[in-house]
C-alpha cells in the first residue's frame, strides 16, 4: 500500500525559512512533486523533482526561495523553503507524479494528508 506523509509545517514569522518532508512507503516513484492550497483556492504546483538525472521545476511564485530535494536511499522528498511570505501560507500536499505535465493535479496517482505552513507578517 502506498502512503506519503508529510512533515515539518507550522507557524513561521515572514522572512523565515521551513524545511517540509515527505516519506514515500509502499514503492519507489521516480518523481514527484508538492503542491499547496490556501483556504477558498484551487490546489497549485509549487514543485517538481524527477528521478535521475535529475531536474526540477517551480513555480514562478517560489522559484528563488524554494528548493526540492530527495533522498533516494531513504525514499524522502524536501521542499527547502525560505524567505517566506504571508502569501505562502497555505497546506501543502506532496505527490506521485504518474505521467503528463508536471504542475498538473491530474498528473499525479499519489496525494499525502498535507501539512499546515502559515506565515505571519
Amino acid at each position: 500500500q502506498v502512503q506519503l506523509v508529510e512533515s515539518g509545517g507550522g507557524l513561521v514569522q515572514a522572512g523565515g525559512s521551513l524545511r517540509l518532508s515527505c516519506a514515500a512507503s509502499g514503492r519507489t516513484f521516480s518523481s514527484m512533486g508538492w503542491f499547496r492550497q490556501a483556504p477558498g483556492k484551487g490546489r497549485e504546483f509549487v514543485a517538481a523533482i524527477t528521478g535521475g538525472p535529475i531536474s526540477t521545476y517551480y513555480a514562478d511564485s517560489v522559484k528563488g526561495r524554494f528548493t526540492i530535494s530527495r533522498d533516494n536511499a531513504k525514499n524522502l522528498v524536501y521542499l527547502q523553503m525560505n524567505s517566506l511570505k504571508p502569501e505562502d501560507t497555505a497546506n501543502y500536499y506532496c505527490a506521485a507524479h504518474r505521467s503528463g505535465s508536471y504542475d498538473y493535479t491530474s498528473s499525479y496517482v499519489y496525494w499525502g494528508q498535507g501539512t499546515q505552513v502559515t506565515v505571519s507578517s
